[in-house]
C-alpha cells in the first residue's frame, strides 16, 4: 500500500513540476497573449548574457621559443576545445549514456525527468534525469563560482531542491535558444569533470590515453562518458573492472542508440580496460618542465611581477591559473639542455662534494634569456634527495632566488670600463702590490667614507711590481685594481655595473666600499650574463627577458615584449674592453680554459676569499653567459673539495666555471657561423706571452686594515711606447690567473 501512495505522489509532484517544464517549453515558442502567458514566458527570458558565464577555467602553457611545451599552470586541468576536434564517438557516448533524447528535446528530457523522479521515490534504479543541457549549465555555473570564488553560487548550483531544479530548467531552455545542439554538447564535454583535476574531455583524453579527444574511438569515448556521473567510482586506474562494468553499459547505449554496429559494440566490449589506458602524467607548473624548470620559475615570476599585463598581481595570477593563456618565452630548447648537461657533466647532481653550480645564457643585442639552468633538482628537499631546491640560483630574491653571491674578481671588468672611460688606457703601467691605502684617499660621493684604511694584497707569484692594466687583467691582481679603484669614483663604477644590468640578489643597497672592487657585493649570475652580453652588443644593454608574447584563450594579445636595450657604454670603450678581456683567456692567462677552437672568445675569472664561489663570465657577439660554482649560503669554502672522486686543493674561476663555459659554449654554437667580437684589432685570436709568468688565480681580498697607507705610481707611456707595448702583447702575451695555480 505504502509503495501506491508513494508512486501517486510521485505523479502528482511530476504534474506539477512537469507542468511547469511544459509551460516553459511551450510557451516562449508560441505566440500568446495575456497576462498570465506573458508571466511564464518572463520567466524563461533570462539568456546566458545576462547570467554572465565565465569562460572555464583551462590551464595555460608555457612555449619555448621554438614552439615546444615547457610546463602548464592551472587549478583545473582542462584544456577547452572546439567541437570540431571532439571525436564523433565521444558525443555519441555522451548523449547515449546521459540523454538519449538530447537532440529532439528543448533543453529539459520531461520525460526521462520523470522517470528518474518516479525511480528514485520507488526504490528503482537512482539516475539524476538531467538533460545534457541541464548539465551544461549546472557545470557552467560552478565553474563561474570557482572562478569568481563565490561559494555561495556553487551550493546554489549544487542544492538537491526542487527549487534549484526548475531553475536550472529554466536556464537550461534559455541556453538553447541561444546555442546550437553542437555548441551544448561541446560546452558540455568541455566542463565536465573526468578524474580528479582531470576537467574536460581534452585534458582527460590526453591523460588516459596520451592522446587528443579528436582521436578517441569507441572504447576509449565510452570509457570517459561513463566516468562523468561518479570519476572516483568508474576511475579506471583505481577501479579497472568496475569502469569497465560501466564502459560496456554505454557501448551497449550506443549500439541501442544506433551509433554503432552489432560487431563494433562485441569487439569494444572485449578490449580489456588495461590495454586501452596509456596514463600520462604530467604535474602542474615547472614540476613537469625538466631541465628548464628554474628558467620556468623564472618566467612565472618576472611574468607575476610585470605591470605591462593585469590590473595587478592577483588579477595576474589569476589569468596565469584559469585563463588559458599562451605565453612564448625565449628559451632555446637546446642550449638549455647543453647548459644543463655542461653543468651536470662536470658537477653531478648528486657530487659528494655538495658543490652547486648554476649558469645562465643571454643572447646580445636582445636580452633574450635563452638557457638557466643549475645542478640540482627541482622540488622540495627529501630524504632521497636533500639537494632538491626551488630556489633558483641564478636569479635575485624577488624573482625566486636566493641573495646572490660574492663575484670575486669579475667585478674587475667595471673597473676596467671606468678607467677606460676617464681616458686613461690598457696599456697604463701601475703598481701591482699589494698595501695598505688610507680611509680618506677613497672617494666615495655616494655614501659614507671607508670606516678603516683598506689592506689588500695578492696571492704568492701573482702580480708585484709595475704592470700594464692589461697584464693586471690577464691575471687578475688585486693590487692593479684596487690602485686603480682608488684613482676613480667608486660611485661611478657601481653604476657602471648597474647600468650594465649587475643587480645584487637581495635587492638592497650596494656596499660603497673598497673592497667592492674585488667583487663584495653578492650578485646573480643572470644580472653578470646581461652585462657581459652588453659587451657582447658592443655597450647596448638589453634588460634581460623571459617571455615576448602572452595571449589569451582566444589569442588576443594581453602582452607583447620587443627588446628594451639602451647605449650604455661608448662603442669604443666596450669595444677596448673586449681587447683587454680577450686576452684573459689566451693561453696561458686566467681564463685559458674558457677557450672554444674557431670562436672568438672574451670573458673573466672570478674566485672570492677563501675559495667560496668561483665564477666565470663571458660572451661571442651571439652569445654571452655566466657561471658561478660554490654552494648555496655563498659563505662555505672548497678547499680540499672532492669533485667526482678528485681533490682539488683550491677551486678557482679558471677552473671548473671556465671549463663549463667553453663545453657550453662550443655545443650552443654549433653550427653557426664564427662571428668576430669587435675590439678595434685586426688580429682573430688572442696571443700567448711566453715572458709572463703562469700563476695561480688571486682570490678578491676583502679585509680592511687599521694600518697605514701607502703610496702608489701611475705611469702612462706615450703614444708611441703604447702603441710598441701593444705590438708586444699581441705577439708575447702570458701570465697565470691570478685565482690558483694548480691546474
Amino acid at each position: 500500500m505504502r509503495q501506491i501512495f508513494t508512486l501517486v505522489g510521485a505523479i502528482l509532484g511530476m504534474c506539477l513540476i512537469g507542468g511547469t517544464l511544459l509551460a516553459g517549453l511551450i510557451m516562449p515558442i508560441a505566440t500568446t497573449s495575456g497576462t498570465g502567458a506573458n508571466a511564464v514566458t518572463a520567466m524563461f527570458e533570462e539568456s546566458p548574457d545576462d547570467l554572465g558565464f565565465v569562460q572555464p577555467s583551462e590551464q595555460s602553457v608555457l612555449l619555448a621559443s621554438d614552439g615546444s611545451q615547457i610546463a602548464t599552470f592551472y587549478t583545473e586541468n582542462r584544456i577547452v576545445v572546439a567541437s570540431n576536434k571532439i571525436s564523433k564517438h565521444m558525443k555519441n557516448a555522451a548523449v547515449s549514456i546521459e540523454d538519449r533524447r538530447f537532440y529532439e528535446h528543448h533543453g529539459i528530457d520531461v520525460q526521462g525527468l520523470a522517470g528518474a523522479f518516479v525511480n528514485n521515490l520507488t526504490g528503482g534504479n537512482t539516475a539524476g534525469g538531467s538533460s545534457i543541457t541541464q548539465q551544461y549549465v549546472k557545470n557552467a555555473l560552478i565553474e563561474q563560482g570557482r572562478v569568481n570564488n563565490d561559494h555561495n553560487l556553487i551550493e546554489q548550483a549544487t542544492e538537491r531542491t526542487i527549487a534549484r531544479k526548475i531553475n536550472e530548467a529554466r536556464l537550461a531552455i534559455a541556453v538553447e535558444r541561444k546555442m546550437s545542439k553542437d555548441e551544448i554538447l561541446a560546452g558540455y564535454l568541455n566542463l565536465a569533470q573526468f578524474g580528479p583535476n582531470r576537467y574536460g574531455v581534452e585534458a582527460s583524453a590526453q591523460y588516459f590515453f596520451s592522446k587528443s579527444a579528436k582521436d578517441l574511438n569507441i572504447p576509449e569515448s565510452a570509457m570517459l562518458a561513463g566516468i562523468t556521473q561518479s570519476p572516483a567510482r568508474w576511475n579506471p586506474v583505481k577501479h579497472p573492472e568496475e569502469a569497465k562494468t560501466r564502459r560496456d553499459t554505454v557501448i551497449r547505449e550506443m549500439y541501442r542508440n544506433g551509433y554503432i554496429t552489432k560487431e563494433e559494440m562485441t569487439s569494444s566490449q572485449n578490449v580489456p580496460i588495461a590495454d586501452m589506458l596509456h596514463i600520462s602524467e604530467k604535474p602542474t607548473g615547472c614540476a613537469a618542465a625538466g631541465s628548464a624548470a628554474y628558467f620556468c620559475e623564472y618566467v612565472r615570476n618576472d611574468l607575476l611581477n610585470d605591470e605591462s599585463w593585469g590590473k595587478n598581481r592577483n588579477d595576474r595570477i589569476a589569468k596565469l591559473y584559469h585563463g588559458g593563456l599562451t605565453i612564448q618565452t625565449t628559451l632555446d630548447p637546446k642550449k638549455q639542455k647543453e647548459a644543463h648537461d655542461a653543468l651536470v657533466n662536470n658537477i653531478p647532481t648528486d657530487d659528494a662534494s655538495g658543490i652547486q653550480t648554476a649558469m645562465s645564457s643571454i643572447e646580445p643585442g636582445t636580452g633574450h634569456v635563452v638557457a638557466m639552468a643549475q645542478n640540482t633538482n627541482y622540488g622540495n628537499a627529501t630524504e632521497t634527495d636533500p639537494r632538491a631546491t626551488k630556489v633558483n640560483l641564478n636569479v635575485s630574491r624577488s624573482m625566486g632566488g636566493g641573495s646572490g653571491f660574492q663575484s670575486g674578481s669579475t667585478f674587475k671588468v667595471f673597473t676596467l670600463i671606468e678607467w677606460l672611460k676617464s681616458g686613461r688606457s690598457q696599456y697604463d703601467i701601475i703598481n701591482s702590490n699589494g698595501g695598505t691605502l688610507p680611509r680618506n684617499s677613497w672617494n666615495i660621493p655616494c655614501a659614507p667614507k671607508a670606516r678603516d684604511n683598506y689592506k689588500f694584497g695578492n696571492l704568492e707569484a701573482v702580480g708585484g711590481g709595475m704592470m700594464s692594466v692589461l697584464e693586471s687583467t690577464r691575471q687578475s691582481v688585486n693590487g692593479s685594481f684596487v690602485r686603480m679603484a682608488n684613482k676613480l669614483n667608486l660611485c661611478d663604477i657601481a653604476d657602471t655595473a648597474k647600468n650594465m644590468g649587475v643587480e645584487r640578489g637581495d635587492g638592497g643597497k650596494w656596499k660603497y666600499f673598497p673592497s667592492m672592487v674585488l667583487g663584495a657585493n653578492e650578485v646573480t649570475p643572470l644580472s653578470m650574463a646581461t652585462a657581459v652580453s652588453t659587451l657582447g652588443a658592443e655597450g647596448l644593454h638589453c634588460k634581460p627577458q623571459s617571455f615576448t608574447k602572452v595571449s589569451d584563450s582566444d589569442g588576443n594579445v594581453l602582452a607583447s615584449k620587443d627588446p628594451d636595450c639602451d647605449q650604455v657604454l661608448d662603442k669604443e670603450i666596450a669595444r677596448k674592453t673586449t681587447s683587454v678581456l680577450r686576452q684573459v683567456v689566451a693561453p696561458g692567462a686566467t681564463g685559458e680554459k674558457a677557450q672554444v677552437p674557431g670562436r672568438e672568445i672574451a670573458g673573466k675569472t672570478g674566485t672570492a676569499n677563501d675559495d667560496t664561489n668561483a665564477w666565470f663570465m663571458g660572451y661571442t657577439p651571439q652569445l654571452a653567459s655566466a657561471v658561478w660554482q660554490g654552494h648555496m649560503s655563498g659563505t662555505k669554502t672548497m678547499f680540499n673539495a672532492v669533485i667526482k672522486g678528485k681533490r682539488y686543493g683550491e677551486v678557482y674561476g679558471g677552473l671548473f666555471p671556465a671549463t663549463i663555459f667553453s663545453t657550453y659554449t662550443k655545443a650552443a654554437l654549433e653550427g653557426q657561423p664564427n662571428k668576430h667580437l669587435n675590439d678595434g684589432k685586426q688580429s682573430s685570436q688572442p696571443s700567448s706571452s711566453p715572458s709572463s709568468k703562469s700563476a695561480s688565480p688571486t682570490p678578491s681580498s676583502v679585509s680592511p686594515s687599521e694600518s697605514s697607507g701607502s703610496s702608489e705610481t701611475i705611469q702612462t707611456p706615450s703614444e708611441d711606447q703604447s702603441k710598441h707595448k701593444n705590438d708586444d702583447e699581441d705577439d708575447d702575451n702570458g701570465g697565470g690567473e691570478g685565482d690558483d695555480g694548480n691546474d
